[in-house]
């Protein structure tokens, strides 16, 4: 049991690494890319992969539940554009860990929508986990960032996405699910790209959203999409072996691993060092964070 629980966390260590450079790709490529066009070929390679292996051996479950496997693809791609969007204008770490606010969301809605009970401890970690995103926020300024919205509101289309994962991970097949998040992911940003030849005047808060696609020469451009498919998928292969070796609590604890990863590699690639509120505010989501995991 030690041993499987050892090889849990070392999975789950090797997954958070993966993920925190995954998005320090991101961060590289948003000086080349916009955030809609690092989705858009991201998930472009991952339908090409996902397909490939379904043609190799097909899916076992029936299915049946179509609305929430789209609705699983739309709430996924939702997260996935707005993650990418602010590690393009905000620090790296910063970035992933508002995005780590999605288990506080998780509780939420299994609290309204699967009417699951929702502790005096659990109630607690809600209120340090979004103190926590305050304080990184810093509304007391004059202004508060679209980009720190919108990484929250990441966290919760991610968390949205969770819960419906819930919902159909019974009835098909985790490649299938894979390939809903990964089908909308490549489809929305086909419309916007569409639109963006009518929106020309969108609002500030919405700019990001029209930008239209753009083709770039540079191969090694191409090098850092692919490798970026390529090691997000890994990312997820590390994840799901870890939760099958090892206690949801624990792994959950040690995923908020790829914070300090994250800020590390956001500090390399020129990001200013966290100060002294964002730091508090990364505390406290992650001992948040750790708190909703130990109430369950």
């Amino acid at each position: 049991m030690i041993k499987n629980m050892d090889r849990g966390v070392l999975f789950m260590l090797l997954s958070a690494l993966i993920s925190a450079l995954n998005g320090a790709v991101a961060k590289v490529l948003s000086q080349d890319f916009t955030a809609l066009e690092i989705v858009f070929y991201r998930n472009l390679i991952g339908v090409f992969i996902i397909v490939y292996t379904l043609k190799h051996t097909a899916p076992k479950l029936k299915g049946g539940k179509f609305h929430l496997l789209f609705l699983r693809g739309v709430f996924g791609a939702s997260a996935m554009v707005l993650f990418f969007y602010t590690i393009t204008v905000i620090p790296l770490g910063e970035a992933i860990t508002l995005n780590k606010t999605s288990p506080f969301f998780v509780s939420i809605l299994a609290f309204y929508l699967m009417k699951e009970h929702l502790s005096k401890k659990a109630m607690l970690a809600l209120g340090v986990g979004f103190l926590g995103v305050i304080l990184i926020t810093k509304p007391w300024g004059l202004s508060i960032s679209y980009a720190h919205f919108y990484g929250v509101l990441g966290g919760f289309f991610a968390a949205a996405a969770y819960a419906t994962i819930k919902k159909i991970k019974d009835i098909y097949d985790t490649r299938v699910i894979m390939l809903s998040f990964m089908g909308v992911g490549t489809l929305f940003p086909v419309i916007l790209f569409v639109l963006s030849f009518w929106v020309t005047s969108p609002p500030e808060a919405l700019a990001f959203l029209f930008t239209g696609l753009s083709w770039h020469n540079e191969w090694h451009l191409w090098g850092l999409v692919v490798f970026m498919s390529l090691i997000s998928t890994l990312s997820q292969y590390f994840l799901t072996k870890a939760y099958s070796l090892s206690k949801a609590s624990i792994i959950g604890v040690i995923s908020y691993t790829n914070i300090p990863f994250a800020i590390g590699f956001g500090y390399m690639l020129g990001d200013a060092f966290p100060d002294f509120w964002t730091f508090t505010g990364i505390g406290l989501i992650v001992l948040g964070g750790v708190l909703v995991s130990k109430s369950k």
